[in-house]
């Protein structure tokens, strides 16, 4: 019965953490949009805020402009970015590679996602194809690590796709070996490649 329980819980937080970072894209765009506008930039990010019980799941940070007034920052990952949070999960883009990196036991992207989800978007967009693949690390059940590294590649692939990426042109690719190499933190990770 708490099998059935913590499933639920999971499902249920996955939907959660997923509405939270639709919302918050539309938010950025209607930020993005009203650029020069301060108090419409807060009125939109409180209104996500009510919106959504789930905690946010990315970040739009404006940016001042020389005139004082706030204007999104779009950032283009050109070097290797670490994001690391407390719980283990992280981001990190490497020569074109992004790997989201999980937490033991989850699915939920790292807050921060949303610049390596940006330089996919940006790569799809310029032609390129994205390939996910889903990797577990090497400790407890190994059919159970399997399908929740097939869980994380779904749950990258499913964002990618809400975010508006053509569904074909994002390929979920089980790879030969799902155990990942490095560390366990390292192997518990989604390797997103931009392929011509």
């Amino acid at each position: 019965m708490s099998d059935d329980d913590s499933q639920q819980n999971f499902i249920l937080g996955f939907v959660m953490a997923l509405i939270a970072l639709v919302i918050l894209f539309v938010v950025g765009i209607v930020i993005w949009h009203k650029g020069h506008n301060p108090a419409a930039a807060a009125a939109a990010a409180a209104a996500a805020a009510q919106a959504s019980a789930a905690p946010p799941v990315a970040v739009i940070v404006p940016a001042q402009q020389g005139n004082g007034t706030a204007a999104p920052r779009v950032a283009e990952v050109t070097e290797t970015v670490t994001v690391v949070i407390p719980d283990g999960a992280s981001i990190r883009v490497t020569d074109g590679v992004v790997n989201f990196y999980f937490a033991t036991g989850s699915a939920d992207l790292a807050p921060g996602a949303a610049e390596a989800l940006a330089t996919v978007i940006k790569g799809v967009e310029s032609g390129r194809k994205a390939v996910i693949s889903g990797f577990h690390d090497t400790t407890g059940d190994a059919a159970i690590n399997e399908q929740l590294a097939k869980k994380r590649a779904e749950m990258v692939r499913d964002v990618l796709v809400g975010l508006g990426v053509p569904a074909a042109k994002v390929d979920l690719q089980k790879p030969a070996v799902t155990a990942g190499t490095g560390n366990n933190a390292e192997a518990r990770r989604v390797e997103v490649k931009l392929v011509d």
